[in-house]
């Protein structure tokens, strides 16, 4: 952080992924490093971390939970449960000032709809014609609507009024990834006082598993930790993940009376080619842009998938060789524009403990003692490649 950035803490968290529902469930799965909700059956050859029972109620309206689809439910949900634990949510001046910064992939298909036609194509002599006719008399008009990226972000609004300014990223886990670094330059430069950011990824999506299988992205079989993917098991594992974080200037947070989990103290991201050496150069920019740190633990978002994931294995292992590396993926599966905002989640949660959970596998070496700094990554399956630090508060 800059000599004259404004500190920006993390006051509020909600998370929601197979593992459970907030923080304290999600430190306590972490300690027994023993995923939960592993679904091998209804996607197979495919393995998603799935979620288990919610109760939606406790954040959103039958009424509203009609408007939306699986994954702005999720986002709606961890939404409030982060307003919830800033002690916010009940603030209608603060909800209203509130600015908010959200990760989205695109909006859920008609899944029988695509089934329909990709049936009907193999057989048709004309398939230019077949999808024309078949997308102007088949597909709902709400549908296209339903699609939008920014629905996320309406429905917070709407559901939690929060209705401050309002930004959407697209781009998996690039998006995450400038999500929380714009939320974090606007309070360290004075111009939010507030913001709540995050994102929501729904794996249990047949067409979300169809497109990755299609750029050959997903791991096959049963679900393996994320560092012991050999070459024919190596893949992404999705997990359905909601992650929200309240960021806010210290000072703003002191006037509040509200303690902290920890010290967002900054993000670096970049993105570009990958052909040999490209990735690590950009990493070597990104953590000379963090001060050239030491931290104690390193959190790894890695995603199991083939050549990048080893890119990042052996790029930690030359630059941090004493910091132990917790792939947390393991745990919850990969979950693409959440994927950022959940390692900065966790981050925060062990900042606060002082302490960190212990090795994921076999593959992970001791957990160290006090948590002075952690180093949380992320590179994407595909591009964008992100880093954040985050710090124990000094209050």
């Amino acid at each position: 952080m800059g000599e004259n950035s404004t500190p920006v803490w993390i006051t509020g968290i909600g998370l929601l992924s197979s593992l459970g529902e907030g923080p304290e469930a999600h430190w306590q799965a972490m300690k027994s490093a023993k995923p939960q909700n592993i679904d091998s059956e209804r996607f197979a050859p495919y393995t998603v971390h799935a979620l288990g029972d919610v109760e939606w109620a406790n954040q959103i309206s039958r009424r509203d939970m009609r408007q939306m689809e699986p994954w702005q439910q999720i986002g709606t949900y961890t939404a409030g449960l982060a307003l919830d634990d800033a002690k916010a949510k009940d603030d209608a001046d603060l909800c209203g000032r509130m600015d908010m910064i959200i990760a989205a992939g695109g909006g859920e298909r008609d899944a029988e709809v695509d089934a329909d036609i990709m049936r009907d194509a193999r057989t048709s002599n004309d398939r230019d014609a077949l999808l024309a006719e078949r997308l102007s008399n088949d597909l709902r008009p709400t549908l296209f609507l339903a699609q939008l990226s920014n629905l996320l972000a309406g429905n917070i609004s709407i559901v939690h009024k929060v209705t401050g300014s309002s930004r959407t990223f697209m781009g998996e886990e690039g998006a995450g990834i400038s999500a929380v670094k714009t939320a974090h330059a606007r309070i360290a430069s004075g111009q939010s006082d507030i913001v709540l950011v995050g994102g929501a990824f729904n794996s249990e999506r047949e067409d979300m598993l169809l497109l990755y299988e299609l750029g050959q992205y997903l791991a096959k079989g049963e679900q393996k930790p994320v560092w012991s993917r050999t070459e024919d098991a190596t893949g992404v594992n999705p997990g359905s993940v909601g992650a929200f974080l309240v960021l806010e200037s210290a000072e703003h947070a002191r006037k509040r009376g509200v303690t902290p989990y920890a010290e967002l103290d900054g993000v670096a991201a970049d993105h570009g080619k990958r052909e040999k050496g490209m990735v690590e150069a950009r990493l070597d920019g990104a953590i000379a842009q963090l001060g050239n740190v030491s931290p104690t633990t390193i959190l790894s978002g890695a995603t199991g998938a083939g050549d990048i994931t080893q890119c990042e294995k052996y790029w930690l292992a030359n630059h941090f060789v004493e910091s132990p590396v917790r792939a947390y993926g393991t745990m919850t599966g990969h979950a693409l524009e959440a994927q950022f905002p959940l390692g900065i989640a966790l981050a925060a949660i062990a900042a606060q403990k002082g302490e960190m959970f212990g090795p994921l596998e076999e593959s992970e070496s001791a957990t160290p003692g006090d948590q002075t700094s952690i180093l949380v990554t992320m590179l994407g399956h595909y591009r964008s490649e992100g880093l954040g630090l985050v710090k124990p508060v000094k209050v």
